[in-house]
């Protein structure tokens, strides 16, 4: 899910550790919150409305970004308040999609937009001063991105509004 505020500091961030993941696609959001990953390496027809049909299901909501924080693997991330909506949206894509756990079952979901890695100086505490001035951040989740992420390829592949209205806005 896209978080359009942040998208200058995470687009830099990324551009310091491999400049490959800077996509070069203006629609591609590198600050977001992950709804399911790994997904389908191709996206049909049908899993293209079944996507919208659990986007559906989800009315746009306001949350905020305020608070960093790290996981135990040095992830130092901000975590989206409320994080209901978000693990909501997860839940209904894992439902629908149960052949595709979140982060390949390998850590539980937790609703988050990862900044950085603890390593060498980058700590929680350096990432929090690189936030200066940045924080809180005060956003709207109104759509579902499909993003394809690969070192020189990183693409929007589609993008689905949230709630009743939902349609897909990239075709």
């Amino acid at each position: 899910m896209p978080v359009p505020p942040l998208e200058g500091w995470v687009r830099d961030r990324t551009a310091a550790y491999d400049p490959g993941f800077v996509s070069a696609d203006p629609r591609f959001v590198h600050a977001h919150v992950t709804a399911l990953g790994p997904f389908v390496d191709v996206l049909d027809d049908d899993v293209a409305s079944r996507v919208a049909a659990v986007a559906a299901q989800v009315e746009p909501f306001p949350y905020r970004l305020a608070r960093v924080a790290t996981f135990p693997n040095g992830i130092v991330h901000l975590a989206p308040e409320p994080a209901g909506p978000f693990a909501l949206l997860t839940a209904l894509l894992v439902a629908e999609f149960p052949d595709h756990p979140p982060y390949a079952g390998e850590f539980a979901p937790e609703p988050h937009l990862t900044l950085d890695l603890v390593h060498g100086d980058v700590t929680e505490e350096s990432t929090r001063a690189r936030l200066d001035g940045l924080l809180p951040v005060e956003a709207r989740a109104d759509a579902l991105d499909l993003a394809w992420w690969e070192s020189g390829r990183c693409r929007l592949v589609r993008r689905w509004l949230l709630g009743r209205g939902a349609r897909d806005v990239t075709s």
